[in-house]
């Protein structure tokens, strides 16, 4: 049976979503979720980068995110009788985070094993046959075939076959080819 790893962040949970509410709410200062970037943020604001890790490493802060697609549910239910599906997320930045993602994880995706659930920094260390992320610099390292997860601060890359939904993963995907 071949292997799919997934992130986590901004490819099933809307980080993003959580971080710029999160931002405006503590700090009030407004910016969109299409304009936040955290590495924007701290140039823009070096006085509050400290306080912005302290906050997205607060036990619960990433409990609540909510789905990134809500098709990613029933697609990794699906996908989930023909591959192995590996949850691989970079939590090692923040560490505050383990507990709330695996709750996280339990909660929403309840029939994946939670042993397939790997908490990693350079996803160089994630075997599998397939690796679904947003994060160029993590598929770039990945040993298998990398697979975009679209989002604005990825546009530029044509490096890696783009899925833009959890409907193109799914067509991607199945019916599965031998």
């Amino acid at each position: 049976m071949k292997s799919i790893a997934v992130d986590m962040d901004q490819v099933i949970a809307d980080f993003l979503g959580k971080a710029t509410k999160a931002f405006q709410e503590r700090f009030n200062i407004p910016v969109s979720k299409e304009e936040f970037d955290v590495a924007k943020i701290e140039a823009q604001y070096p006085e509050l980068a400290n306080q912005f890790y302290l906050m997205i490493n607060e036990p619960d802060f990433f409990r609540d995110f909510e789905l990134e697609d809500k098709d990613a549910v029933p697609v990794l239910k699906e996908l989930s009788e023909h591959y192995e599906i590996y949850i691989a997320t970079a939590a090692m930045d923040v560490p505050g985070c383990f507990n709330a993602k695996y709750e996280w994880l339990l909660e929403h995706f309840p029939f994946l094993d939670p042993a397939y659930f790997i908490f990693c920094g350079d996803k160089k260390v994630v075997i599998a046959d397939y690796l679904i992320d947003d994060n160029v610099k993590q598929l770039q390292s990945f040993t298998g075939e990398g697979i975009l997860y679209s989002q604005s601060y990825n546009e530029y890359c044509t490096e890696f076959k783009r899925v833009h939904n959890w409907q193109e993963i799914r067509t991607l995907f199945l019916p599965v080819k031998q």
